[in-house]
């Protein structure tokens, strides 16, 4: 990747459409925008052009052209947009004048964001707000995005960084006077509970990470119970549409079925699985009965399904669980289940819905506002809840080691946000963006 190189790409997707944006970043993009549109508009204001072929001045379309030198752009570089009609042929035309220029060449995905990286215009928990933002699909989920796109999180993990930082100064001070008596033991003293009460902190975000994780990625409600209760018949209604295969006949769902939907706007996918039963089956059978129990043991909501006519308990009961008992038109028992539902006769159902939704905010509301909501981030932060324990671990004797462990610690953190060397990470990250982006 050439930073030194002028890319371009349409950023508004993929398709016809009324308008496409052509993004171009890079220290000819000025030039390229002056050659086509016969002059460069001022600065940030919109100008309508007649955007021709520099050669044969050819008109290749009439539309809204934006200049943006650097570094007060999106990139940090000299940027400019091209609003055209978006059909193919258009934006083809356009294309070829742009390949036509020497180190002008198509953006690789995620590119312009990398470069507003590289360029100070946003730090990497910013950079992976913005593509959550790009796939949010409910509004928990955009909120999430817009909290970290906006540097609400990178905040967050300055002010832990910053407290370390502190800390660490501290006992830089006192190896100065390690000499003298007692200052070593008074630093470390005085430091203690500072330290402590960050660890408790860090600690607790990092145990929400799972929660928050759920969010950004779609909470986990699993259907199972024995089989032929009625559990693809929920989940369809549920899901509002025929998403699994419904028979009468036990066994007909073998594999596992994950349908995504939004539920008090926030992301769920709804999983049906295989019926559960004791006794061997076919080796089909077993397969999805193994996949089933996987599913249900990594859930973060279980819907346990029995029927009136087909009575079973969990074999290993998980938290939270709603467990549901189905066919209540047919007489029957319907004592010990927290919902009562008719697949056939939609009795319930509205209930059944409403009491997912409950469940779906109690546990997962609030996580919006996490800071720790992917792997890599909580990694780094028990990285350094690790170095801060290590750090209480050294008495006087060897403060220097104390200091070390505090500098691993603010090391461990700034490699969230990019504030150290992180070159192995990027590549991973920025190719996760579409290739406007």
């Amino acid at each position: 990747m050439n930073n030194s190189e002028t890319i371009f790409a349409v950023s508004s997707g993929s398709g016809m459409a009324g308008i496409a944006v052509i993004r171009m970043s890079g220290g000819k993009a000025g030039s390229v925008l002056a050659s086509i549109a016969g002059s460069l508009p001022l600065p940030r204001r919109a100008s309508i052009r007649q955007l021709r072929r520099p050669q044969s001045r050819e008109v290749i379309d009439q539309g809204l052209i934006l200049w943006m030198p650097g570094p007060l752009s999106a990139t940090g570089e000299d940027v400019a947009e091209f609003h055209v009609h978006g059909s193919a042929a258009v934006i083809e035309a356009m294309f070829e004048v742009f390949r036509s220029v020497d180190s002008v060449r198509l953006a690789e995905p995620g590119e312009f964001t990398r470069r507003a990286f590289v360029n100070d215009r946003m730090d990497l928990v910013e950079a992976e707000g913005l593509a959550d933002l790009l796939q949010a699909r409910s509004e928990a989920q955009r909120r999430m995005a817009m909290h970290h796109m906006l540097g609400h999180a990178s905040s967050q993990y300055e002010v832990w960084r910053t407290e370390m930082i502190s800390l660490l100064a501290h006992l830089e001070a006192a190896i100065d006077f390690v000499e003298e008596d007692g200052v070593a033991a008074a630093a470390l003293a005085d430091i203690r509970p500072k330290t402590l009460d960050l660890v408790a902190r860090l600690s607790r975000a990092a145990a929400e990470a799972d929660r928050a994780g759920a969010l950004r990625s779609g909470v986990k409600v699993v259907f199972a119970g024995a089989p032929n209760v009625g559990k693809s018949t929920l989940l369809n209604l549920v899901a509002a549409r025929e998403a699994a295969i419904v028979s009468s006949r036990p066994g007909t769902t073998r594999d596992v079925i994950e349908v995504p939907v939004v539920l008090g706007g926030i992301p769920v996918i709804l999983t049906d699985t295989a019926g559960l039963r004791t006794g061997a089956g076919d080796e089909i059978e077993v397969i999805g009965m193994q996949r089933a129990r996987s599913e249900v043991a990594a859930a973060d909501i279980v819907v346990w399904v029995t029927s009136v006519d087909v009575k079973q308990e969990m074999e290993n009961p998980v938290l939270p669980t709603l467990r549901v008992l189905n066919k209540s038109d047919l007489p029957g028992d319907t004592q010990g289940t927290d919902l009562k539902v008719s697949a056939k006769t939609g009795e319930g159902i509205a209930d059944l819905i409403a009491e997912l939704e409950k469940l779906v905010r109690e546990r997962f509301s609030g996580m919006e506002q996490a800071s720790v909501i992917r792997t890599r981030h909580r990694d780094a932060v028990e990285e350094s809840i690790r170095f801060l324990n290590d750090s209480l671990r050294h008495d006087a004797r060897h403060i220097e080691l104390a200091a070390e462990c505090l500098r691993r610690a603010c090391y461990s953190l700034g490699r969230v946000t990019g504030r150290v060397d992180v070159e192995d990470l990027l590549g991973k990250i920025f190719s996760e963006f579409c290739i406007g982006k």
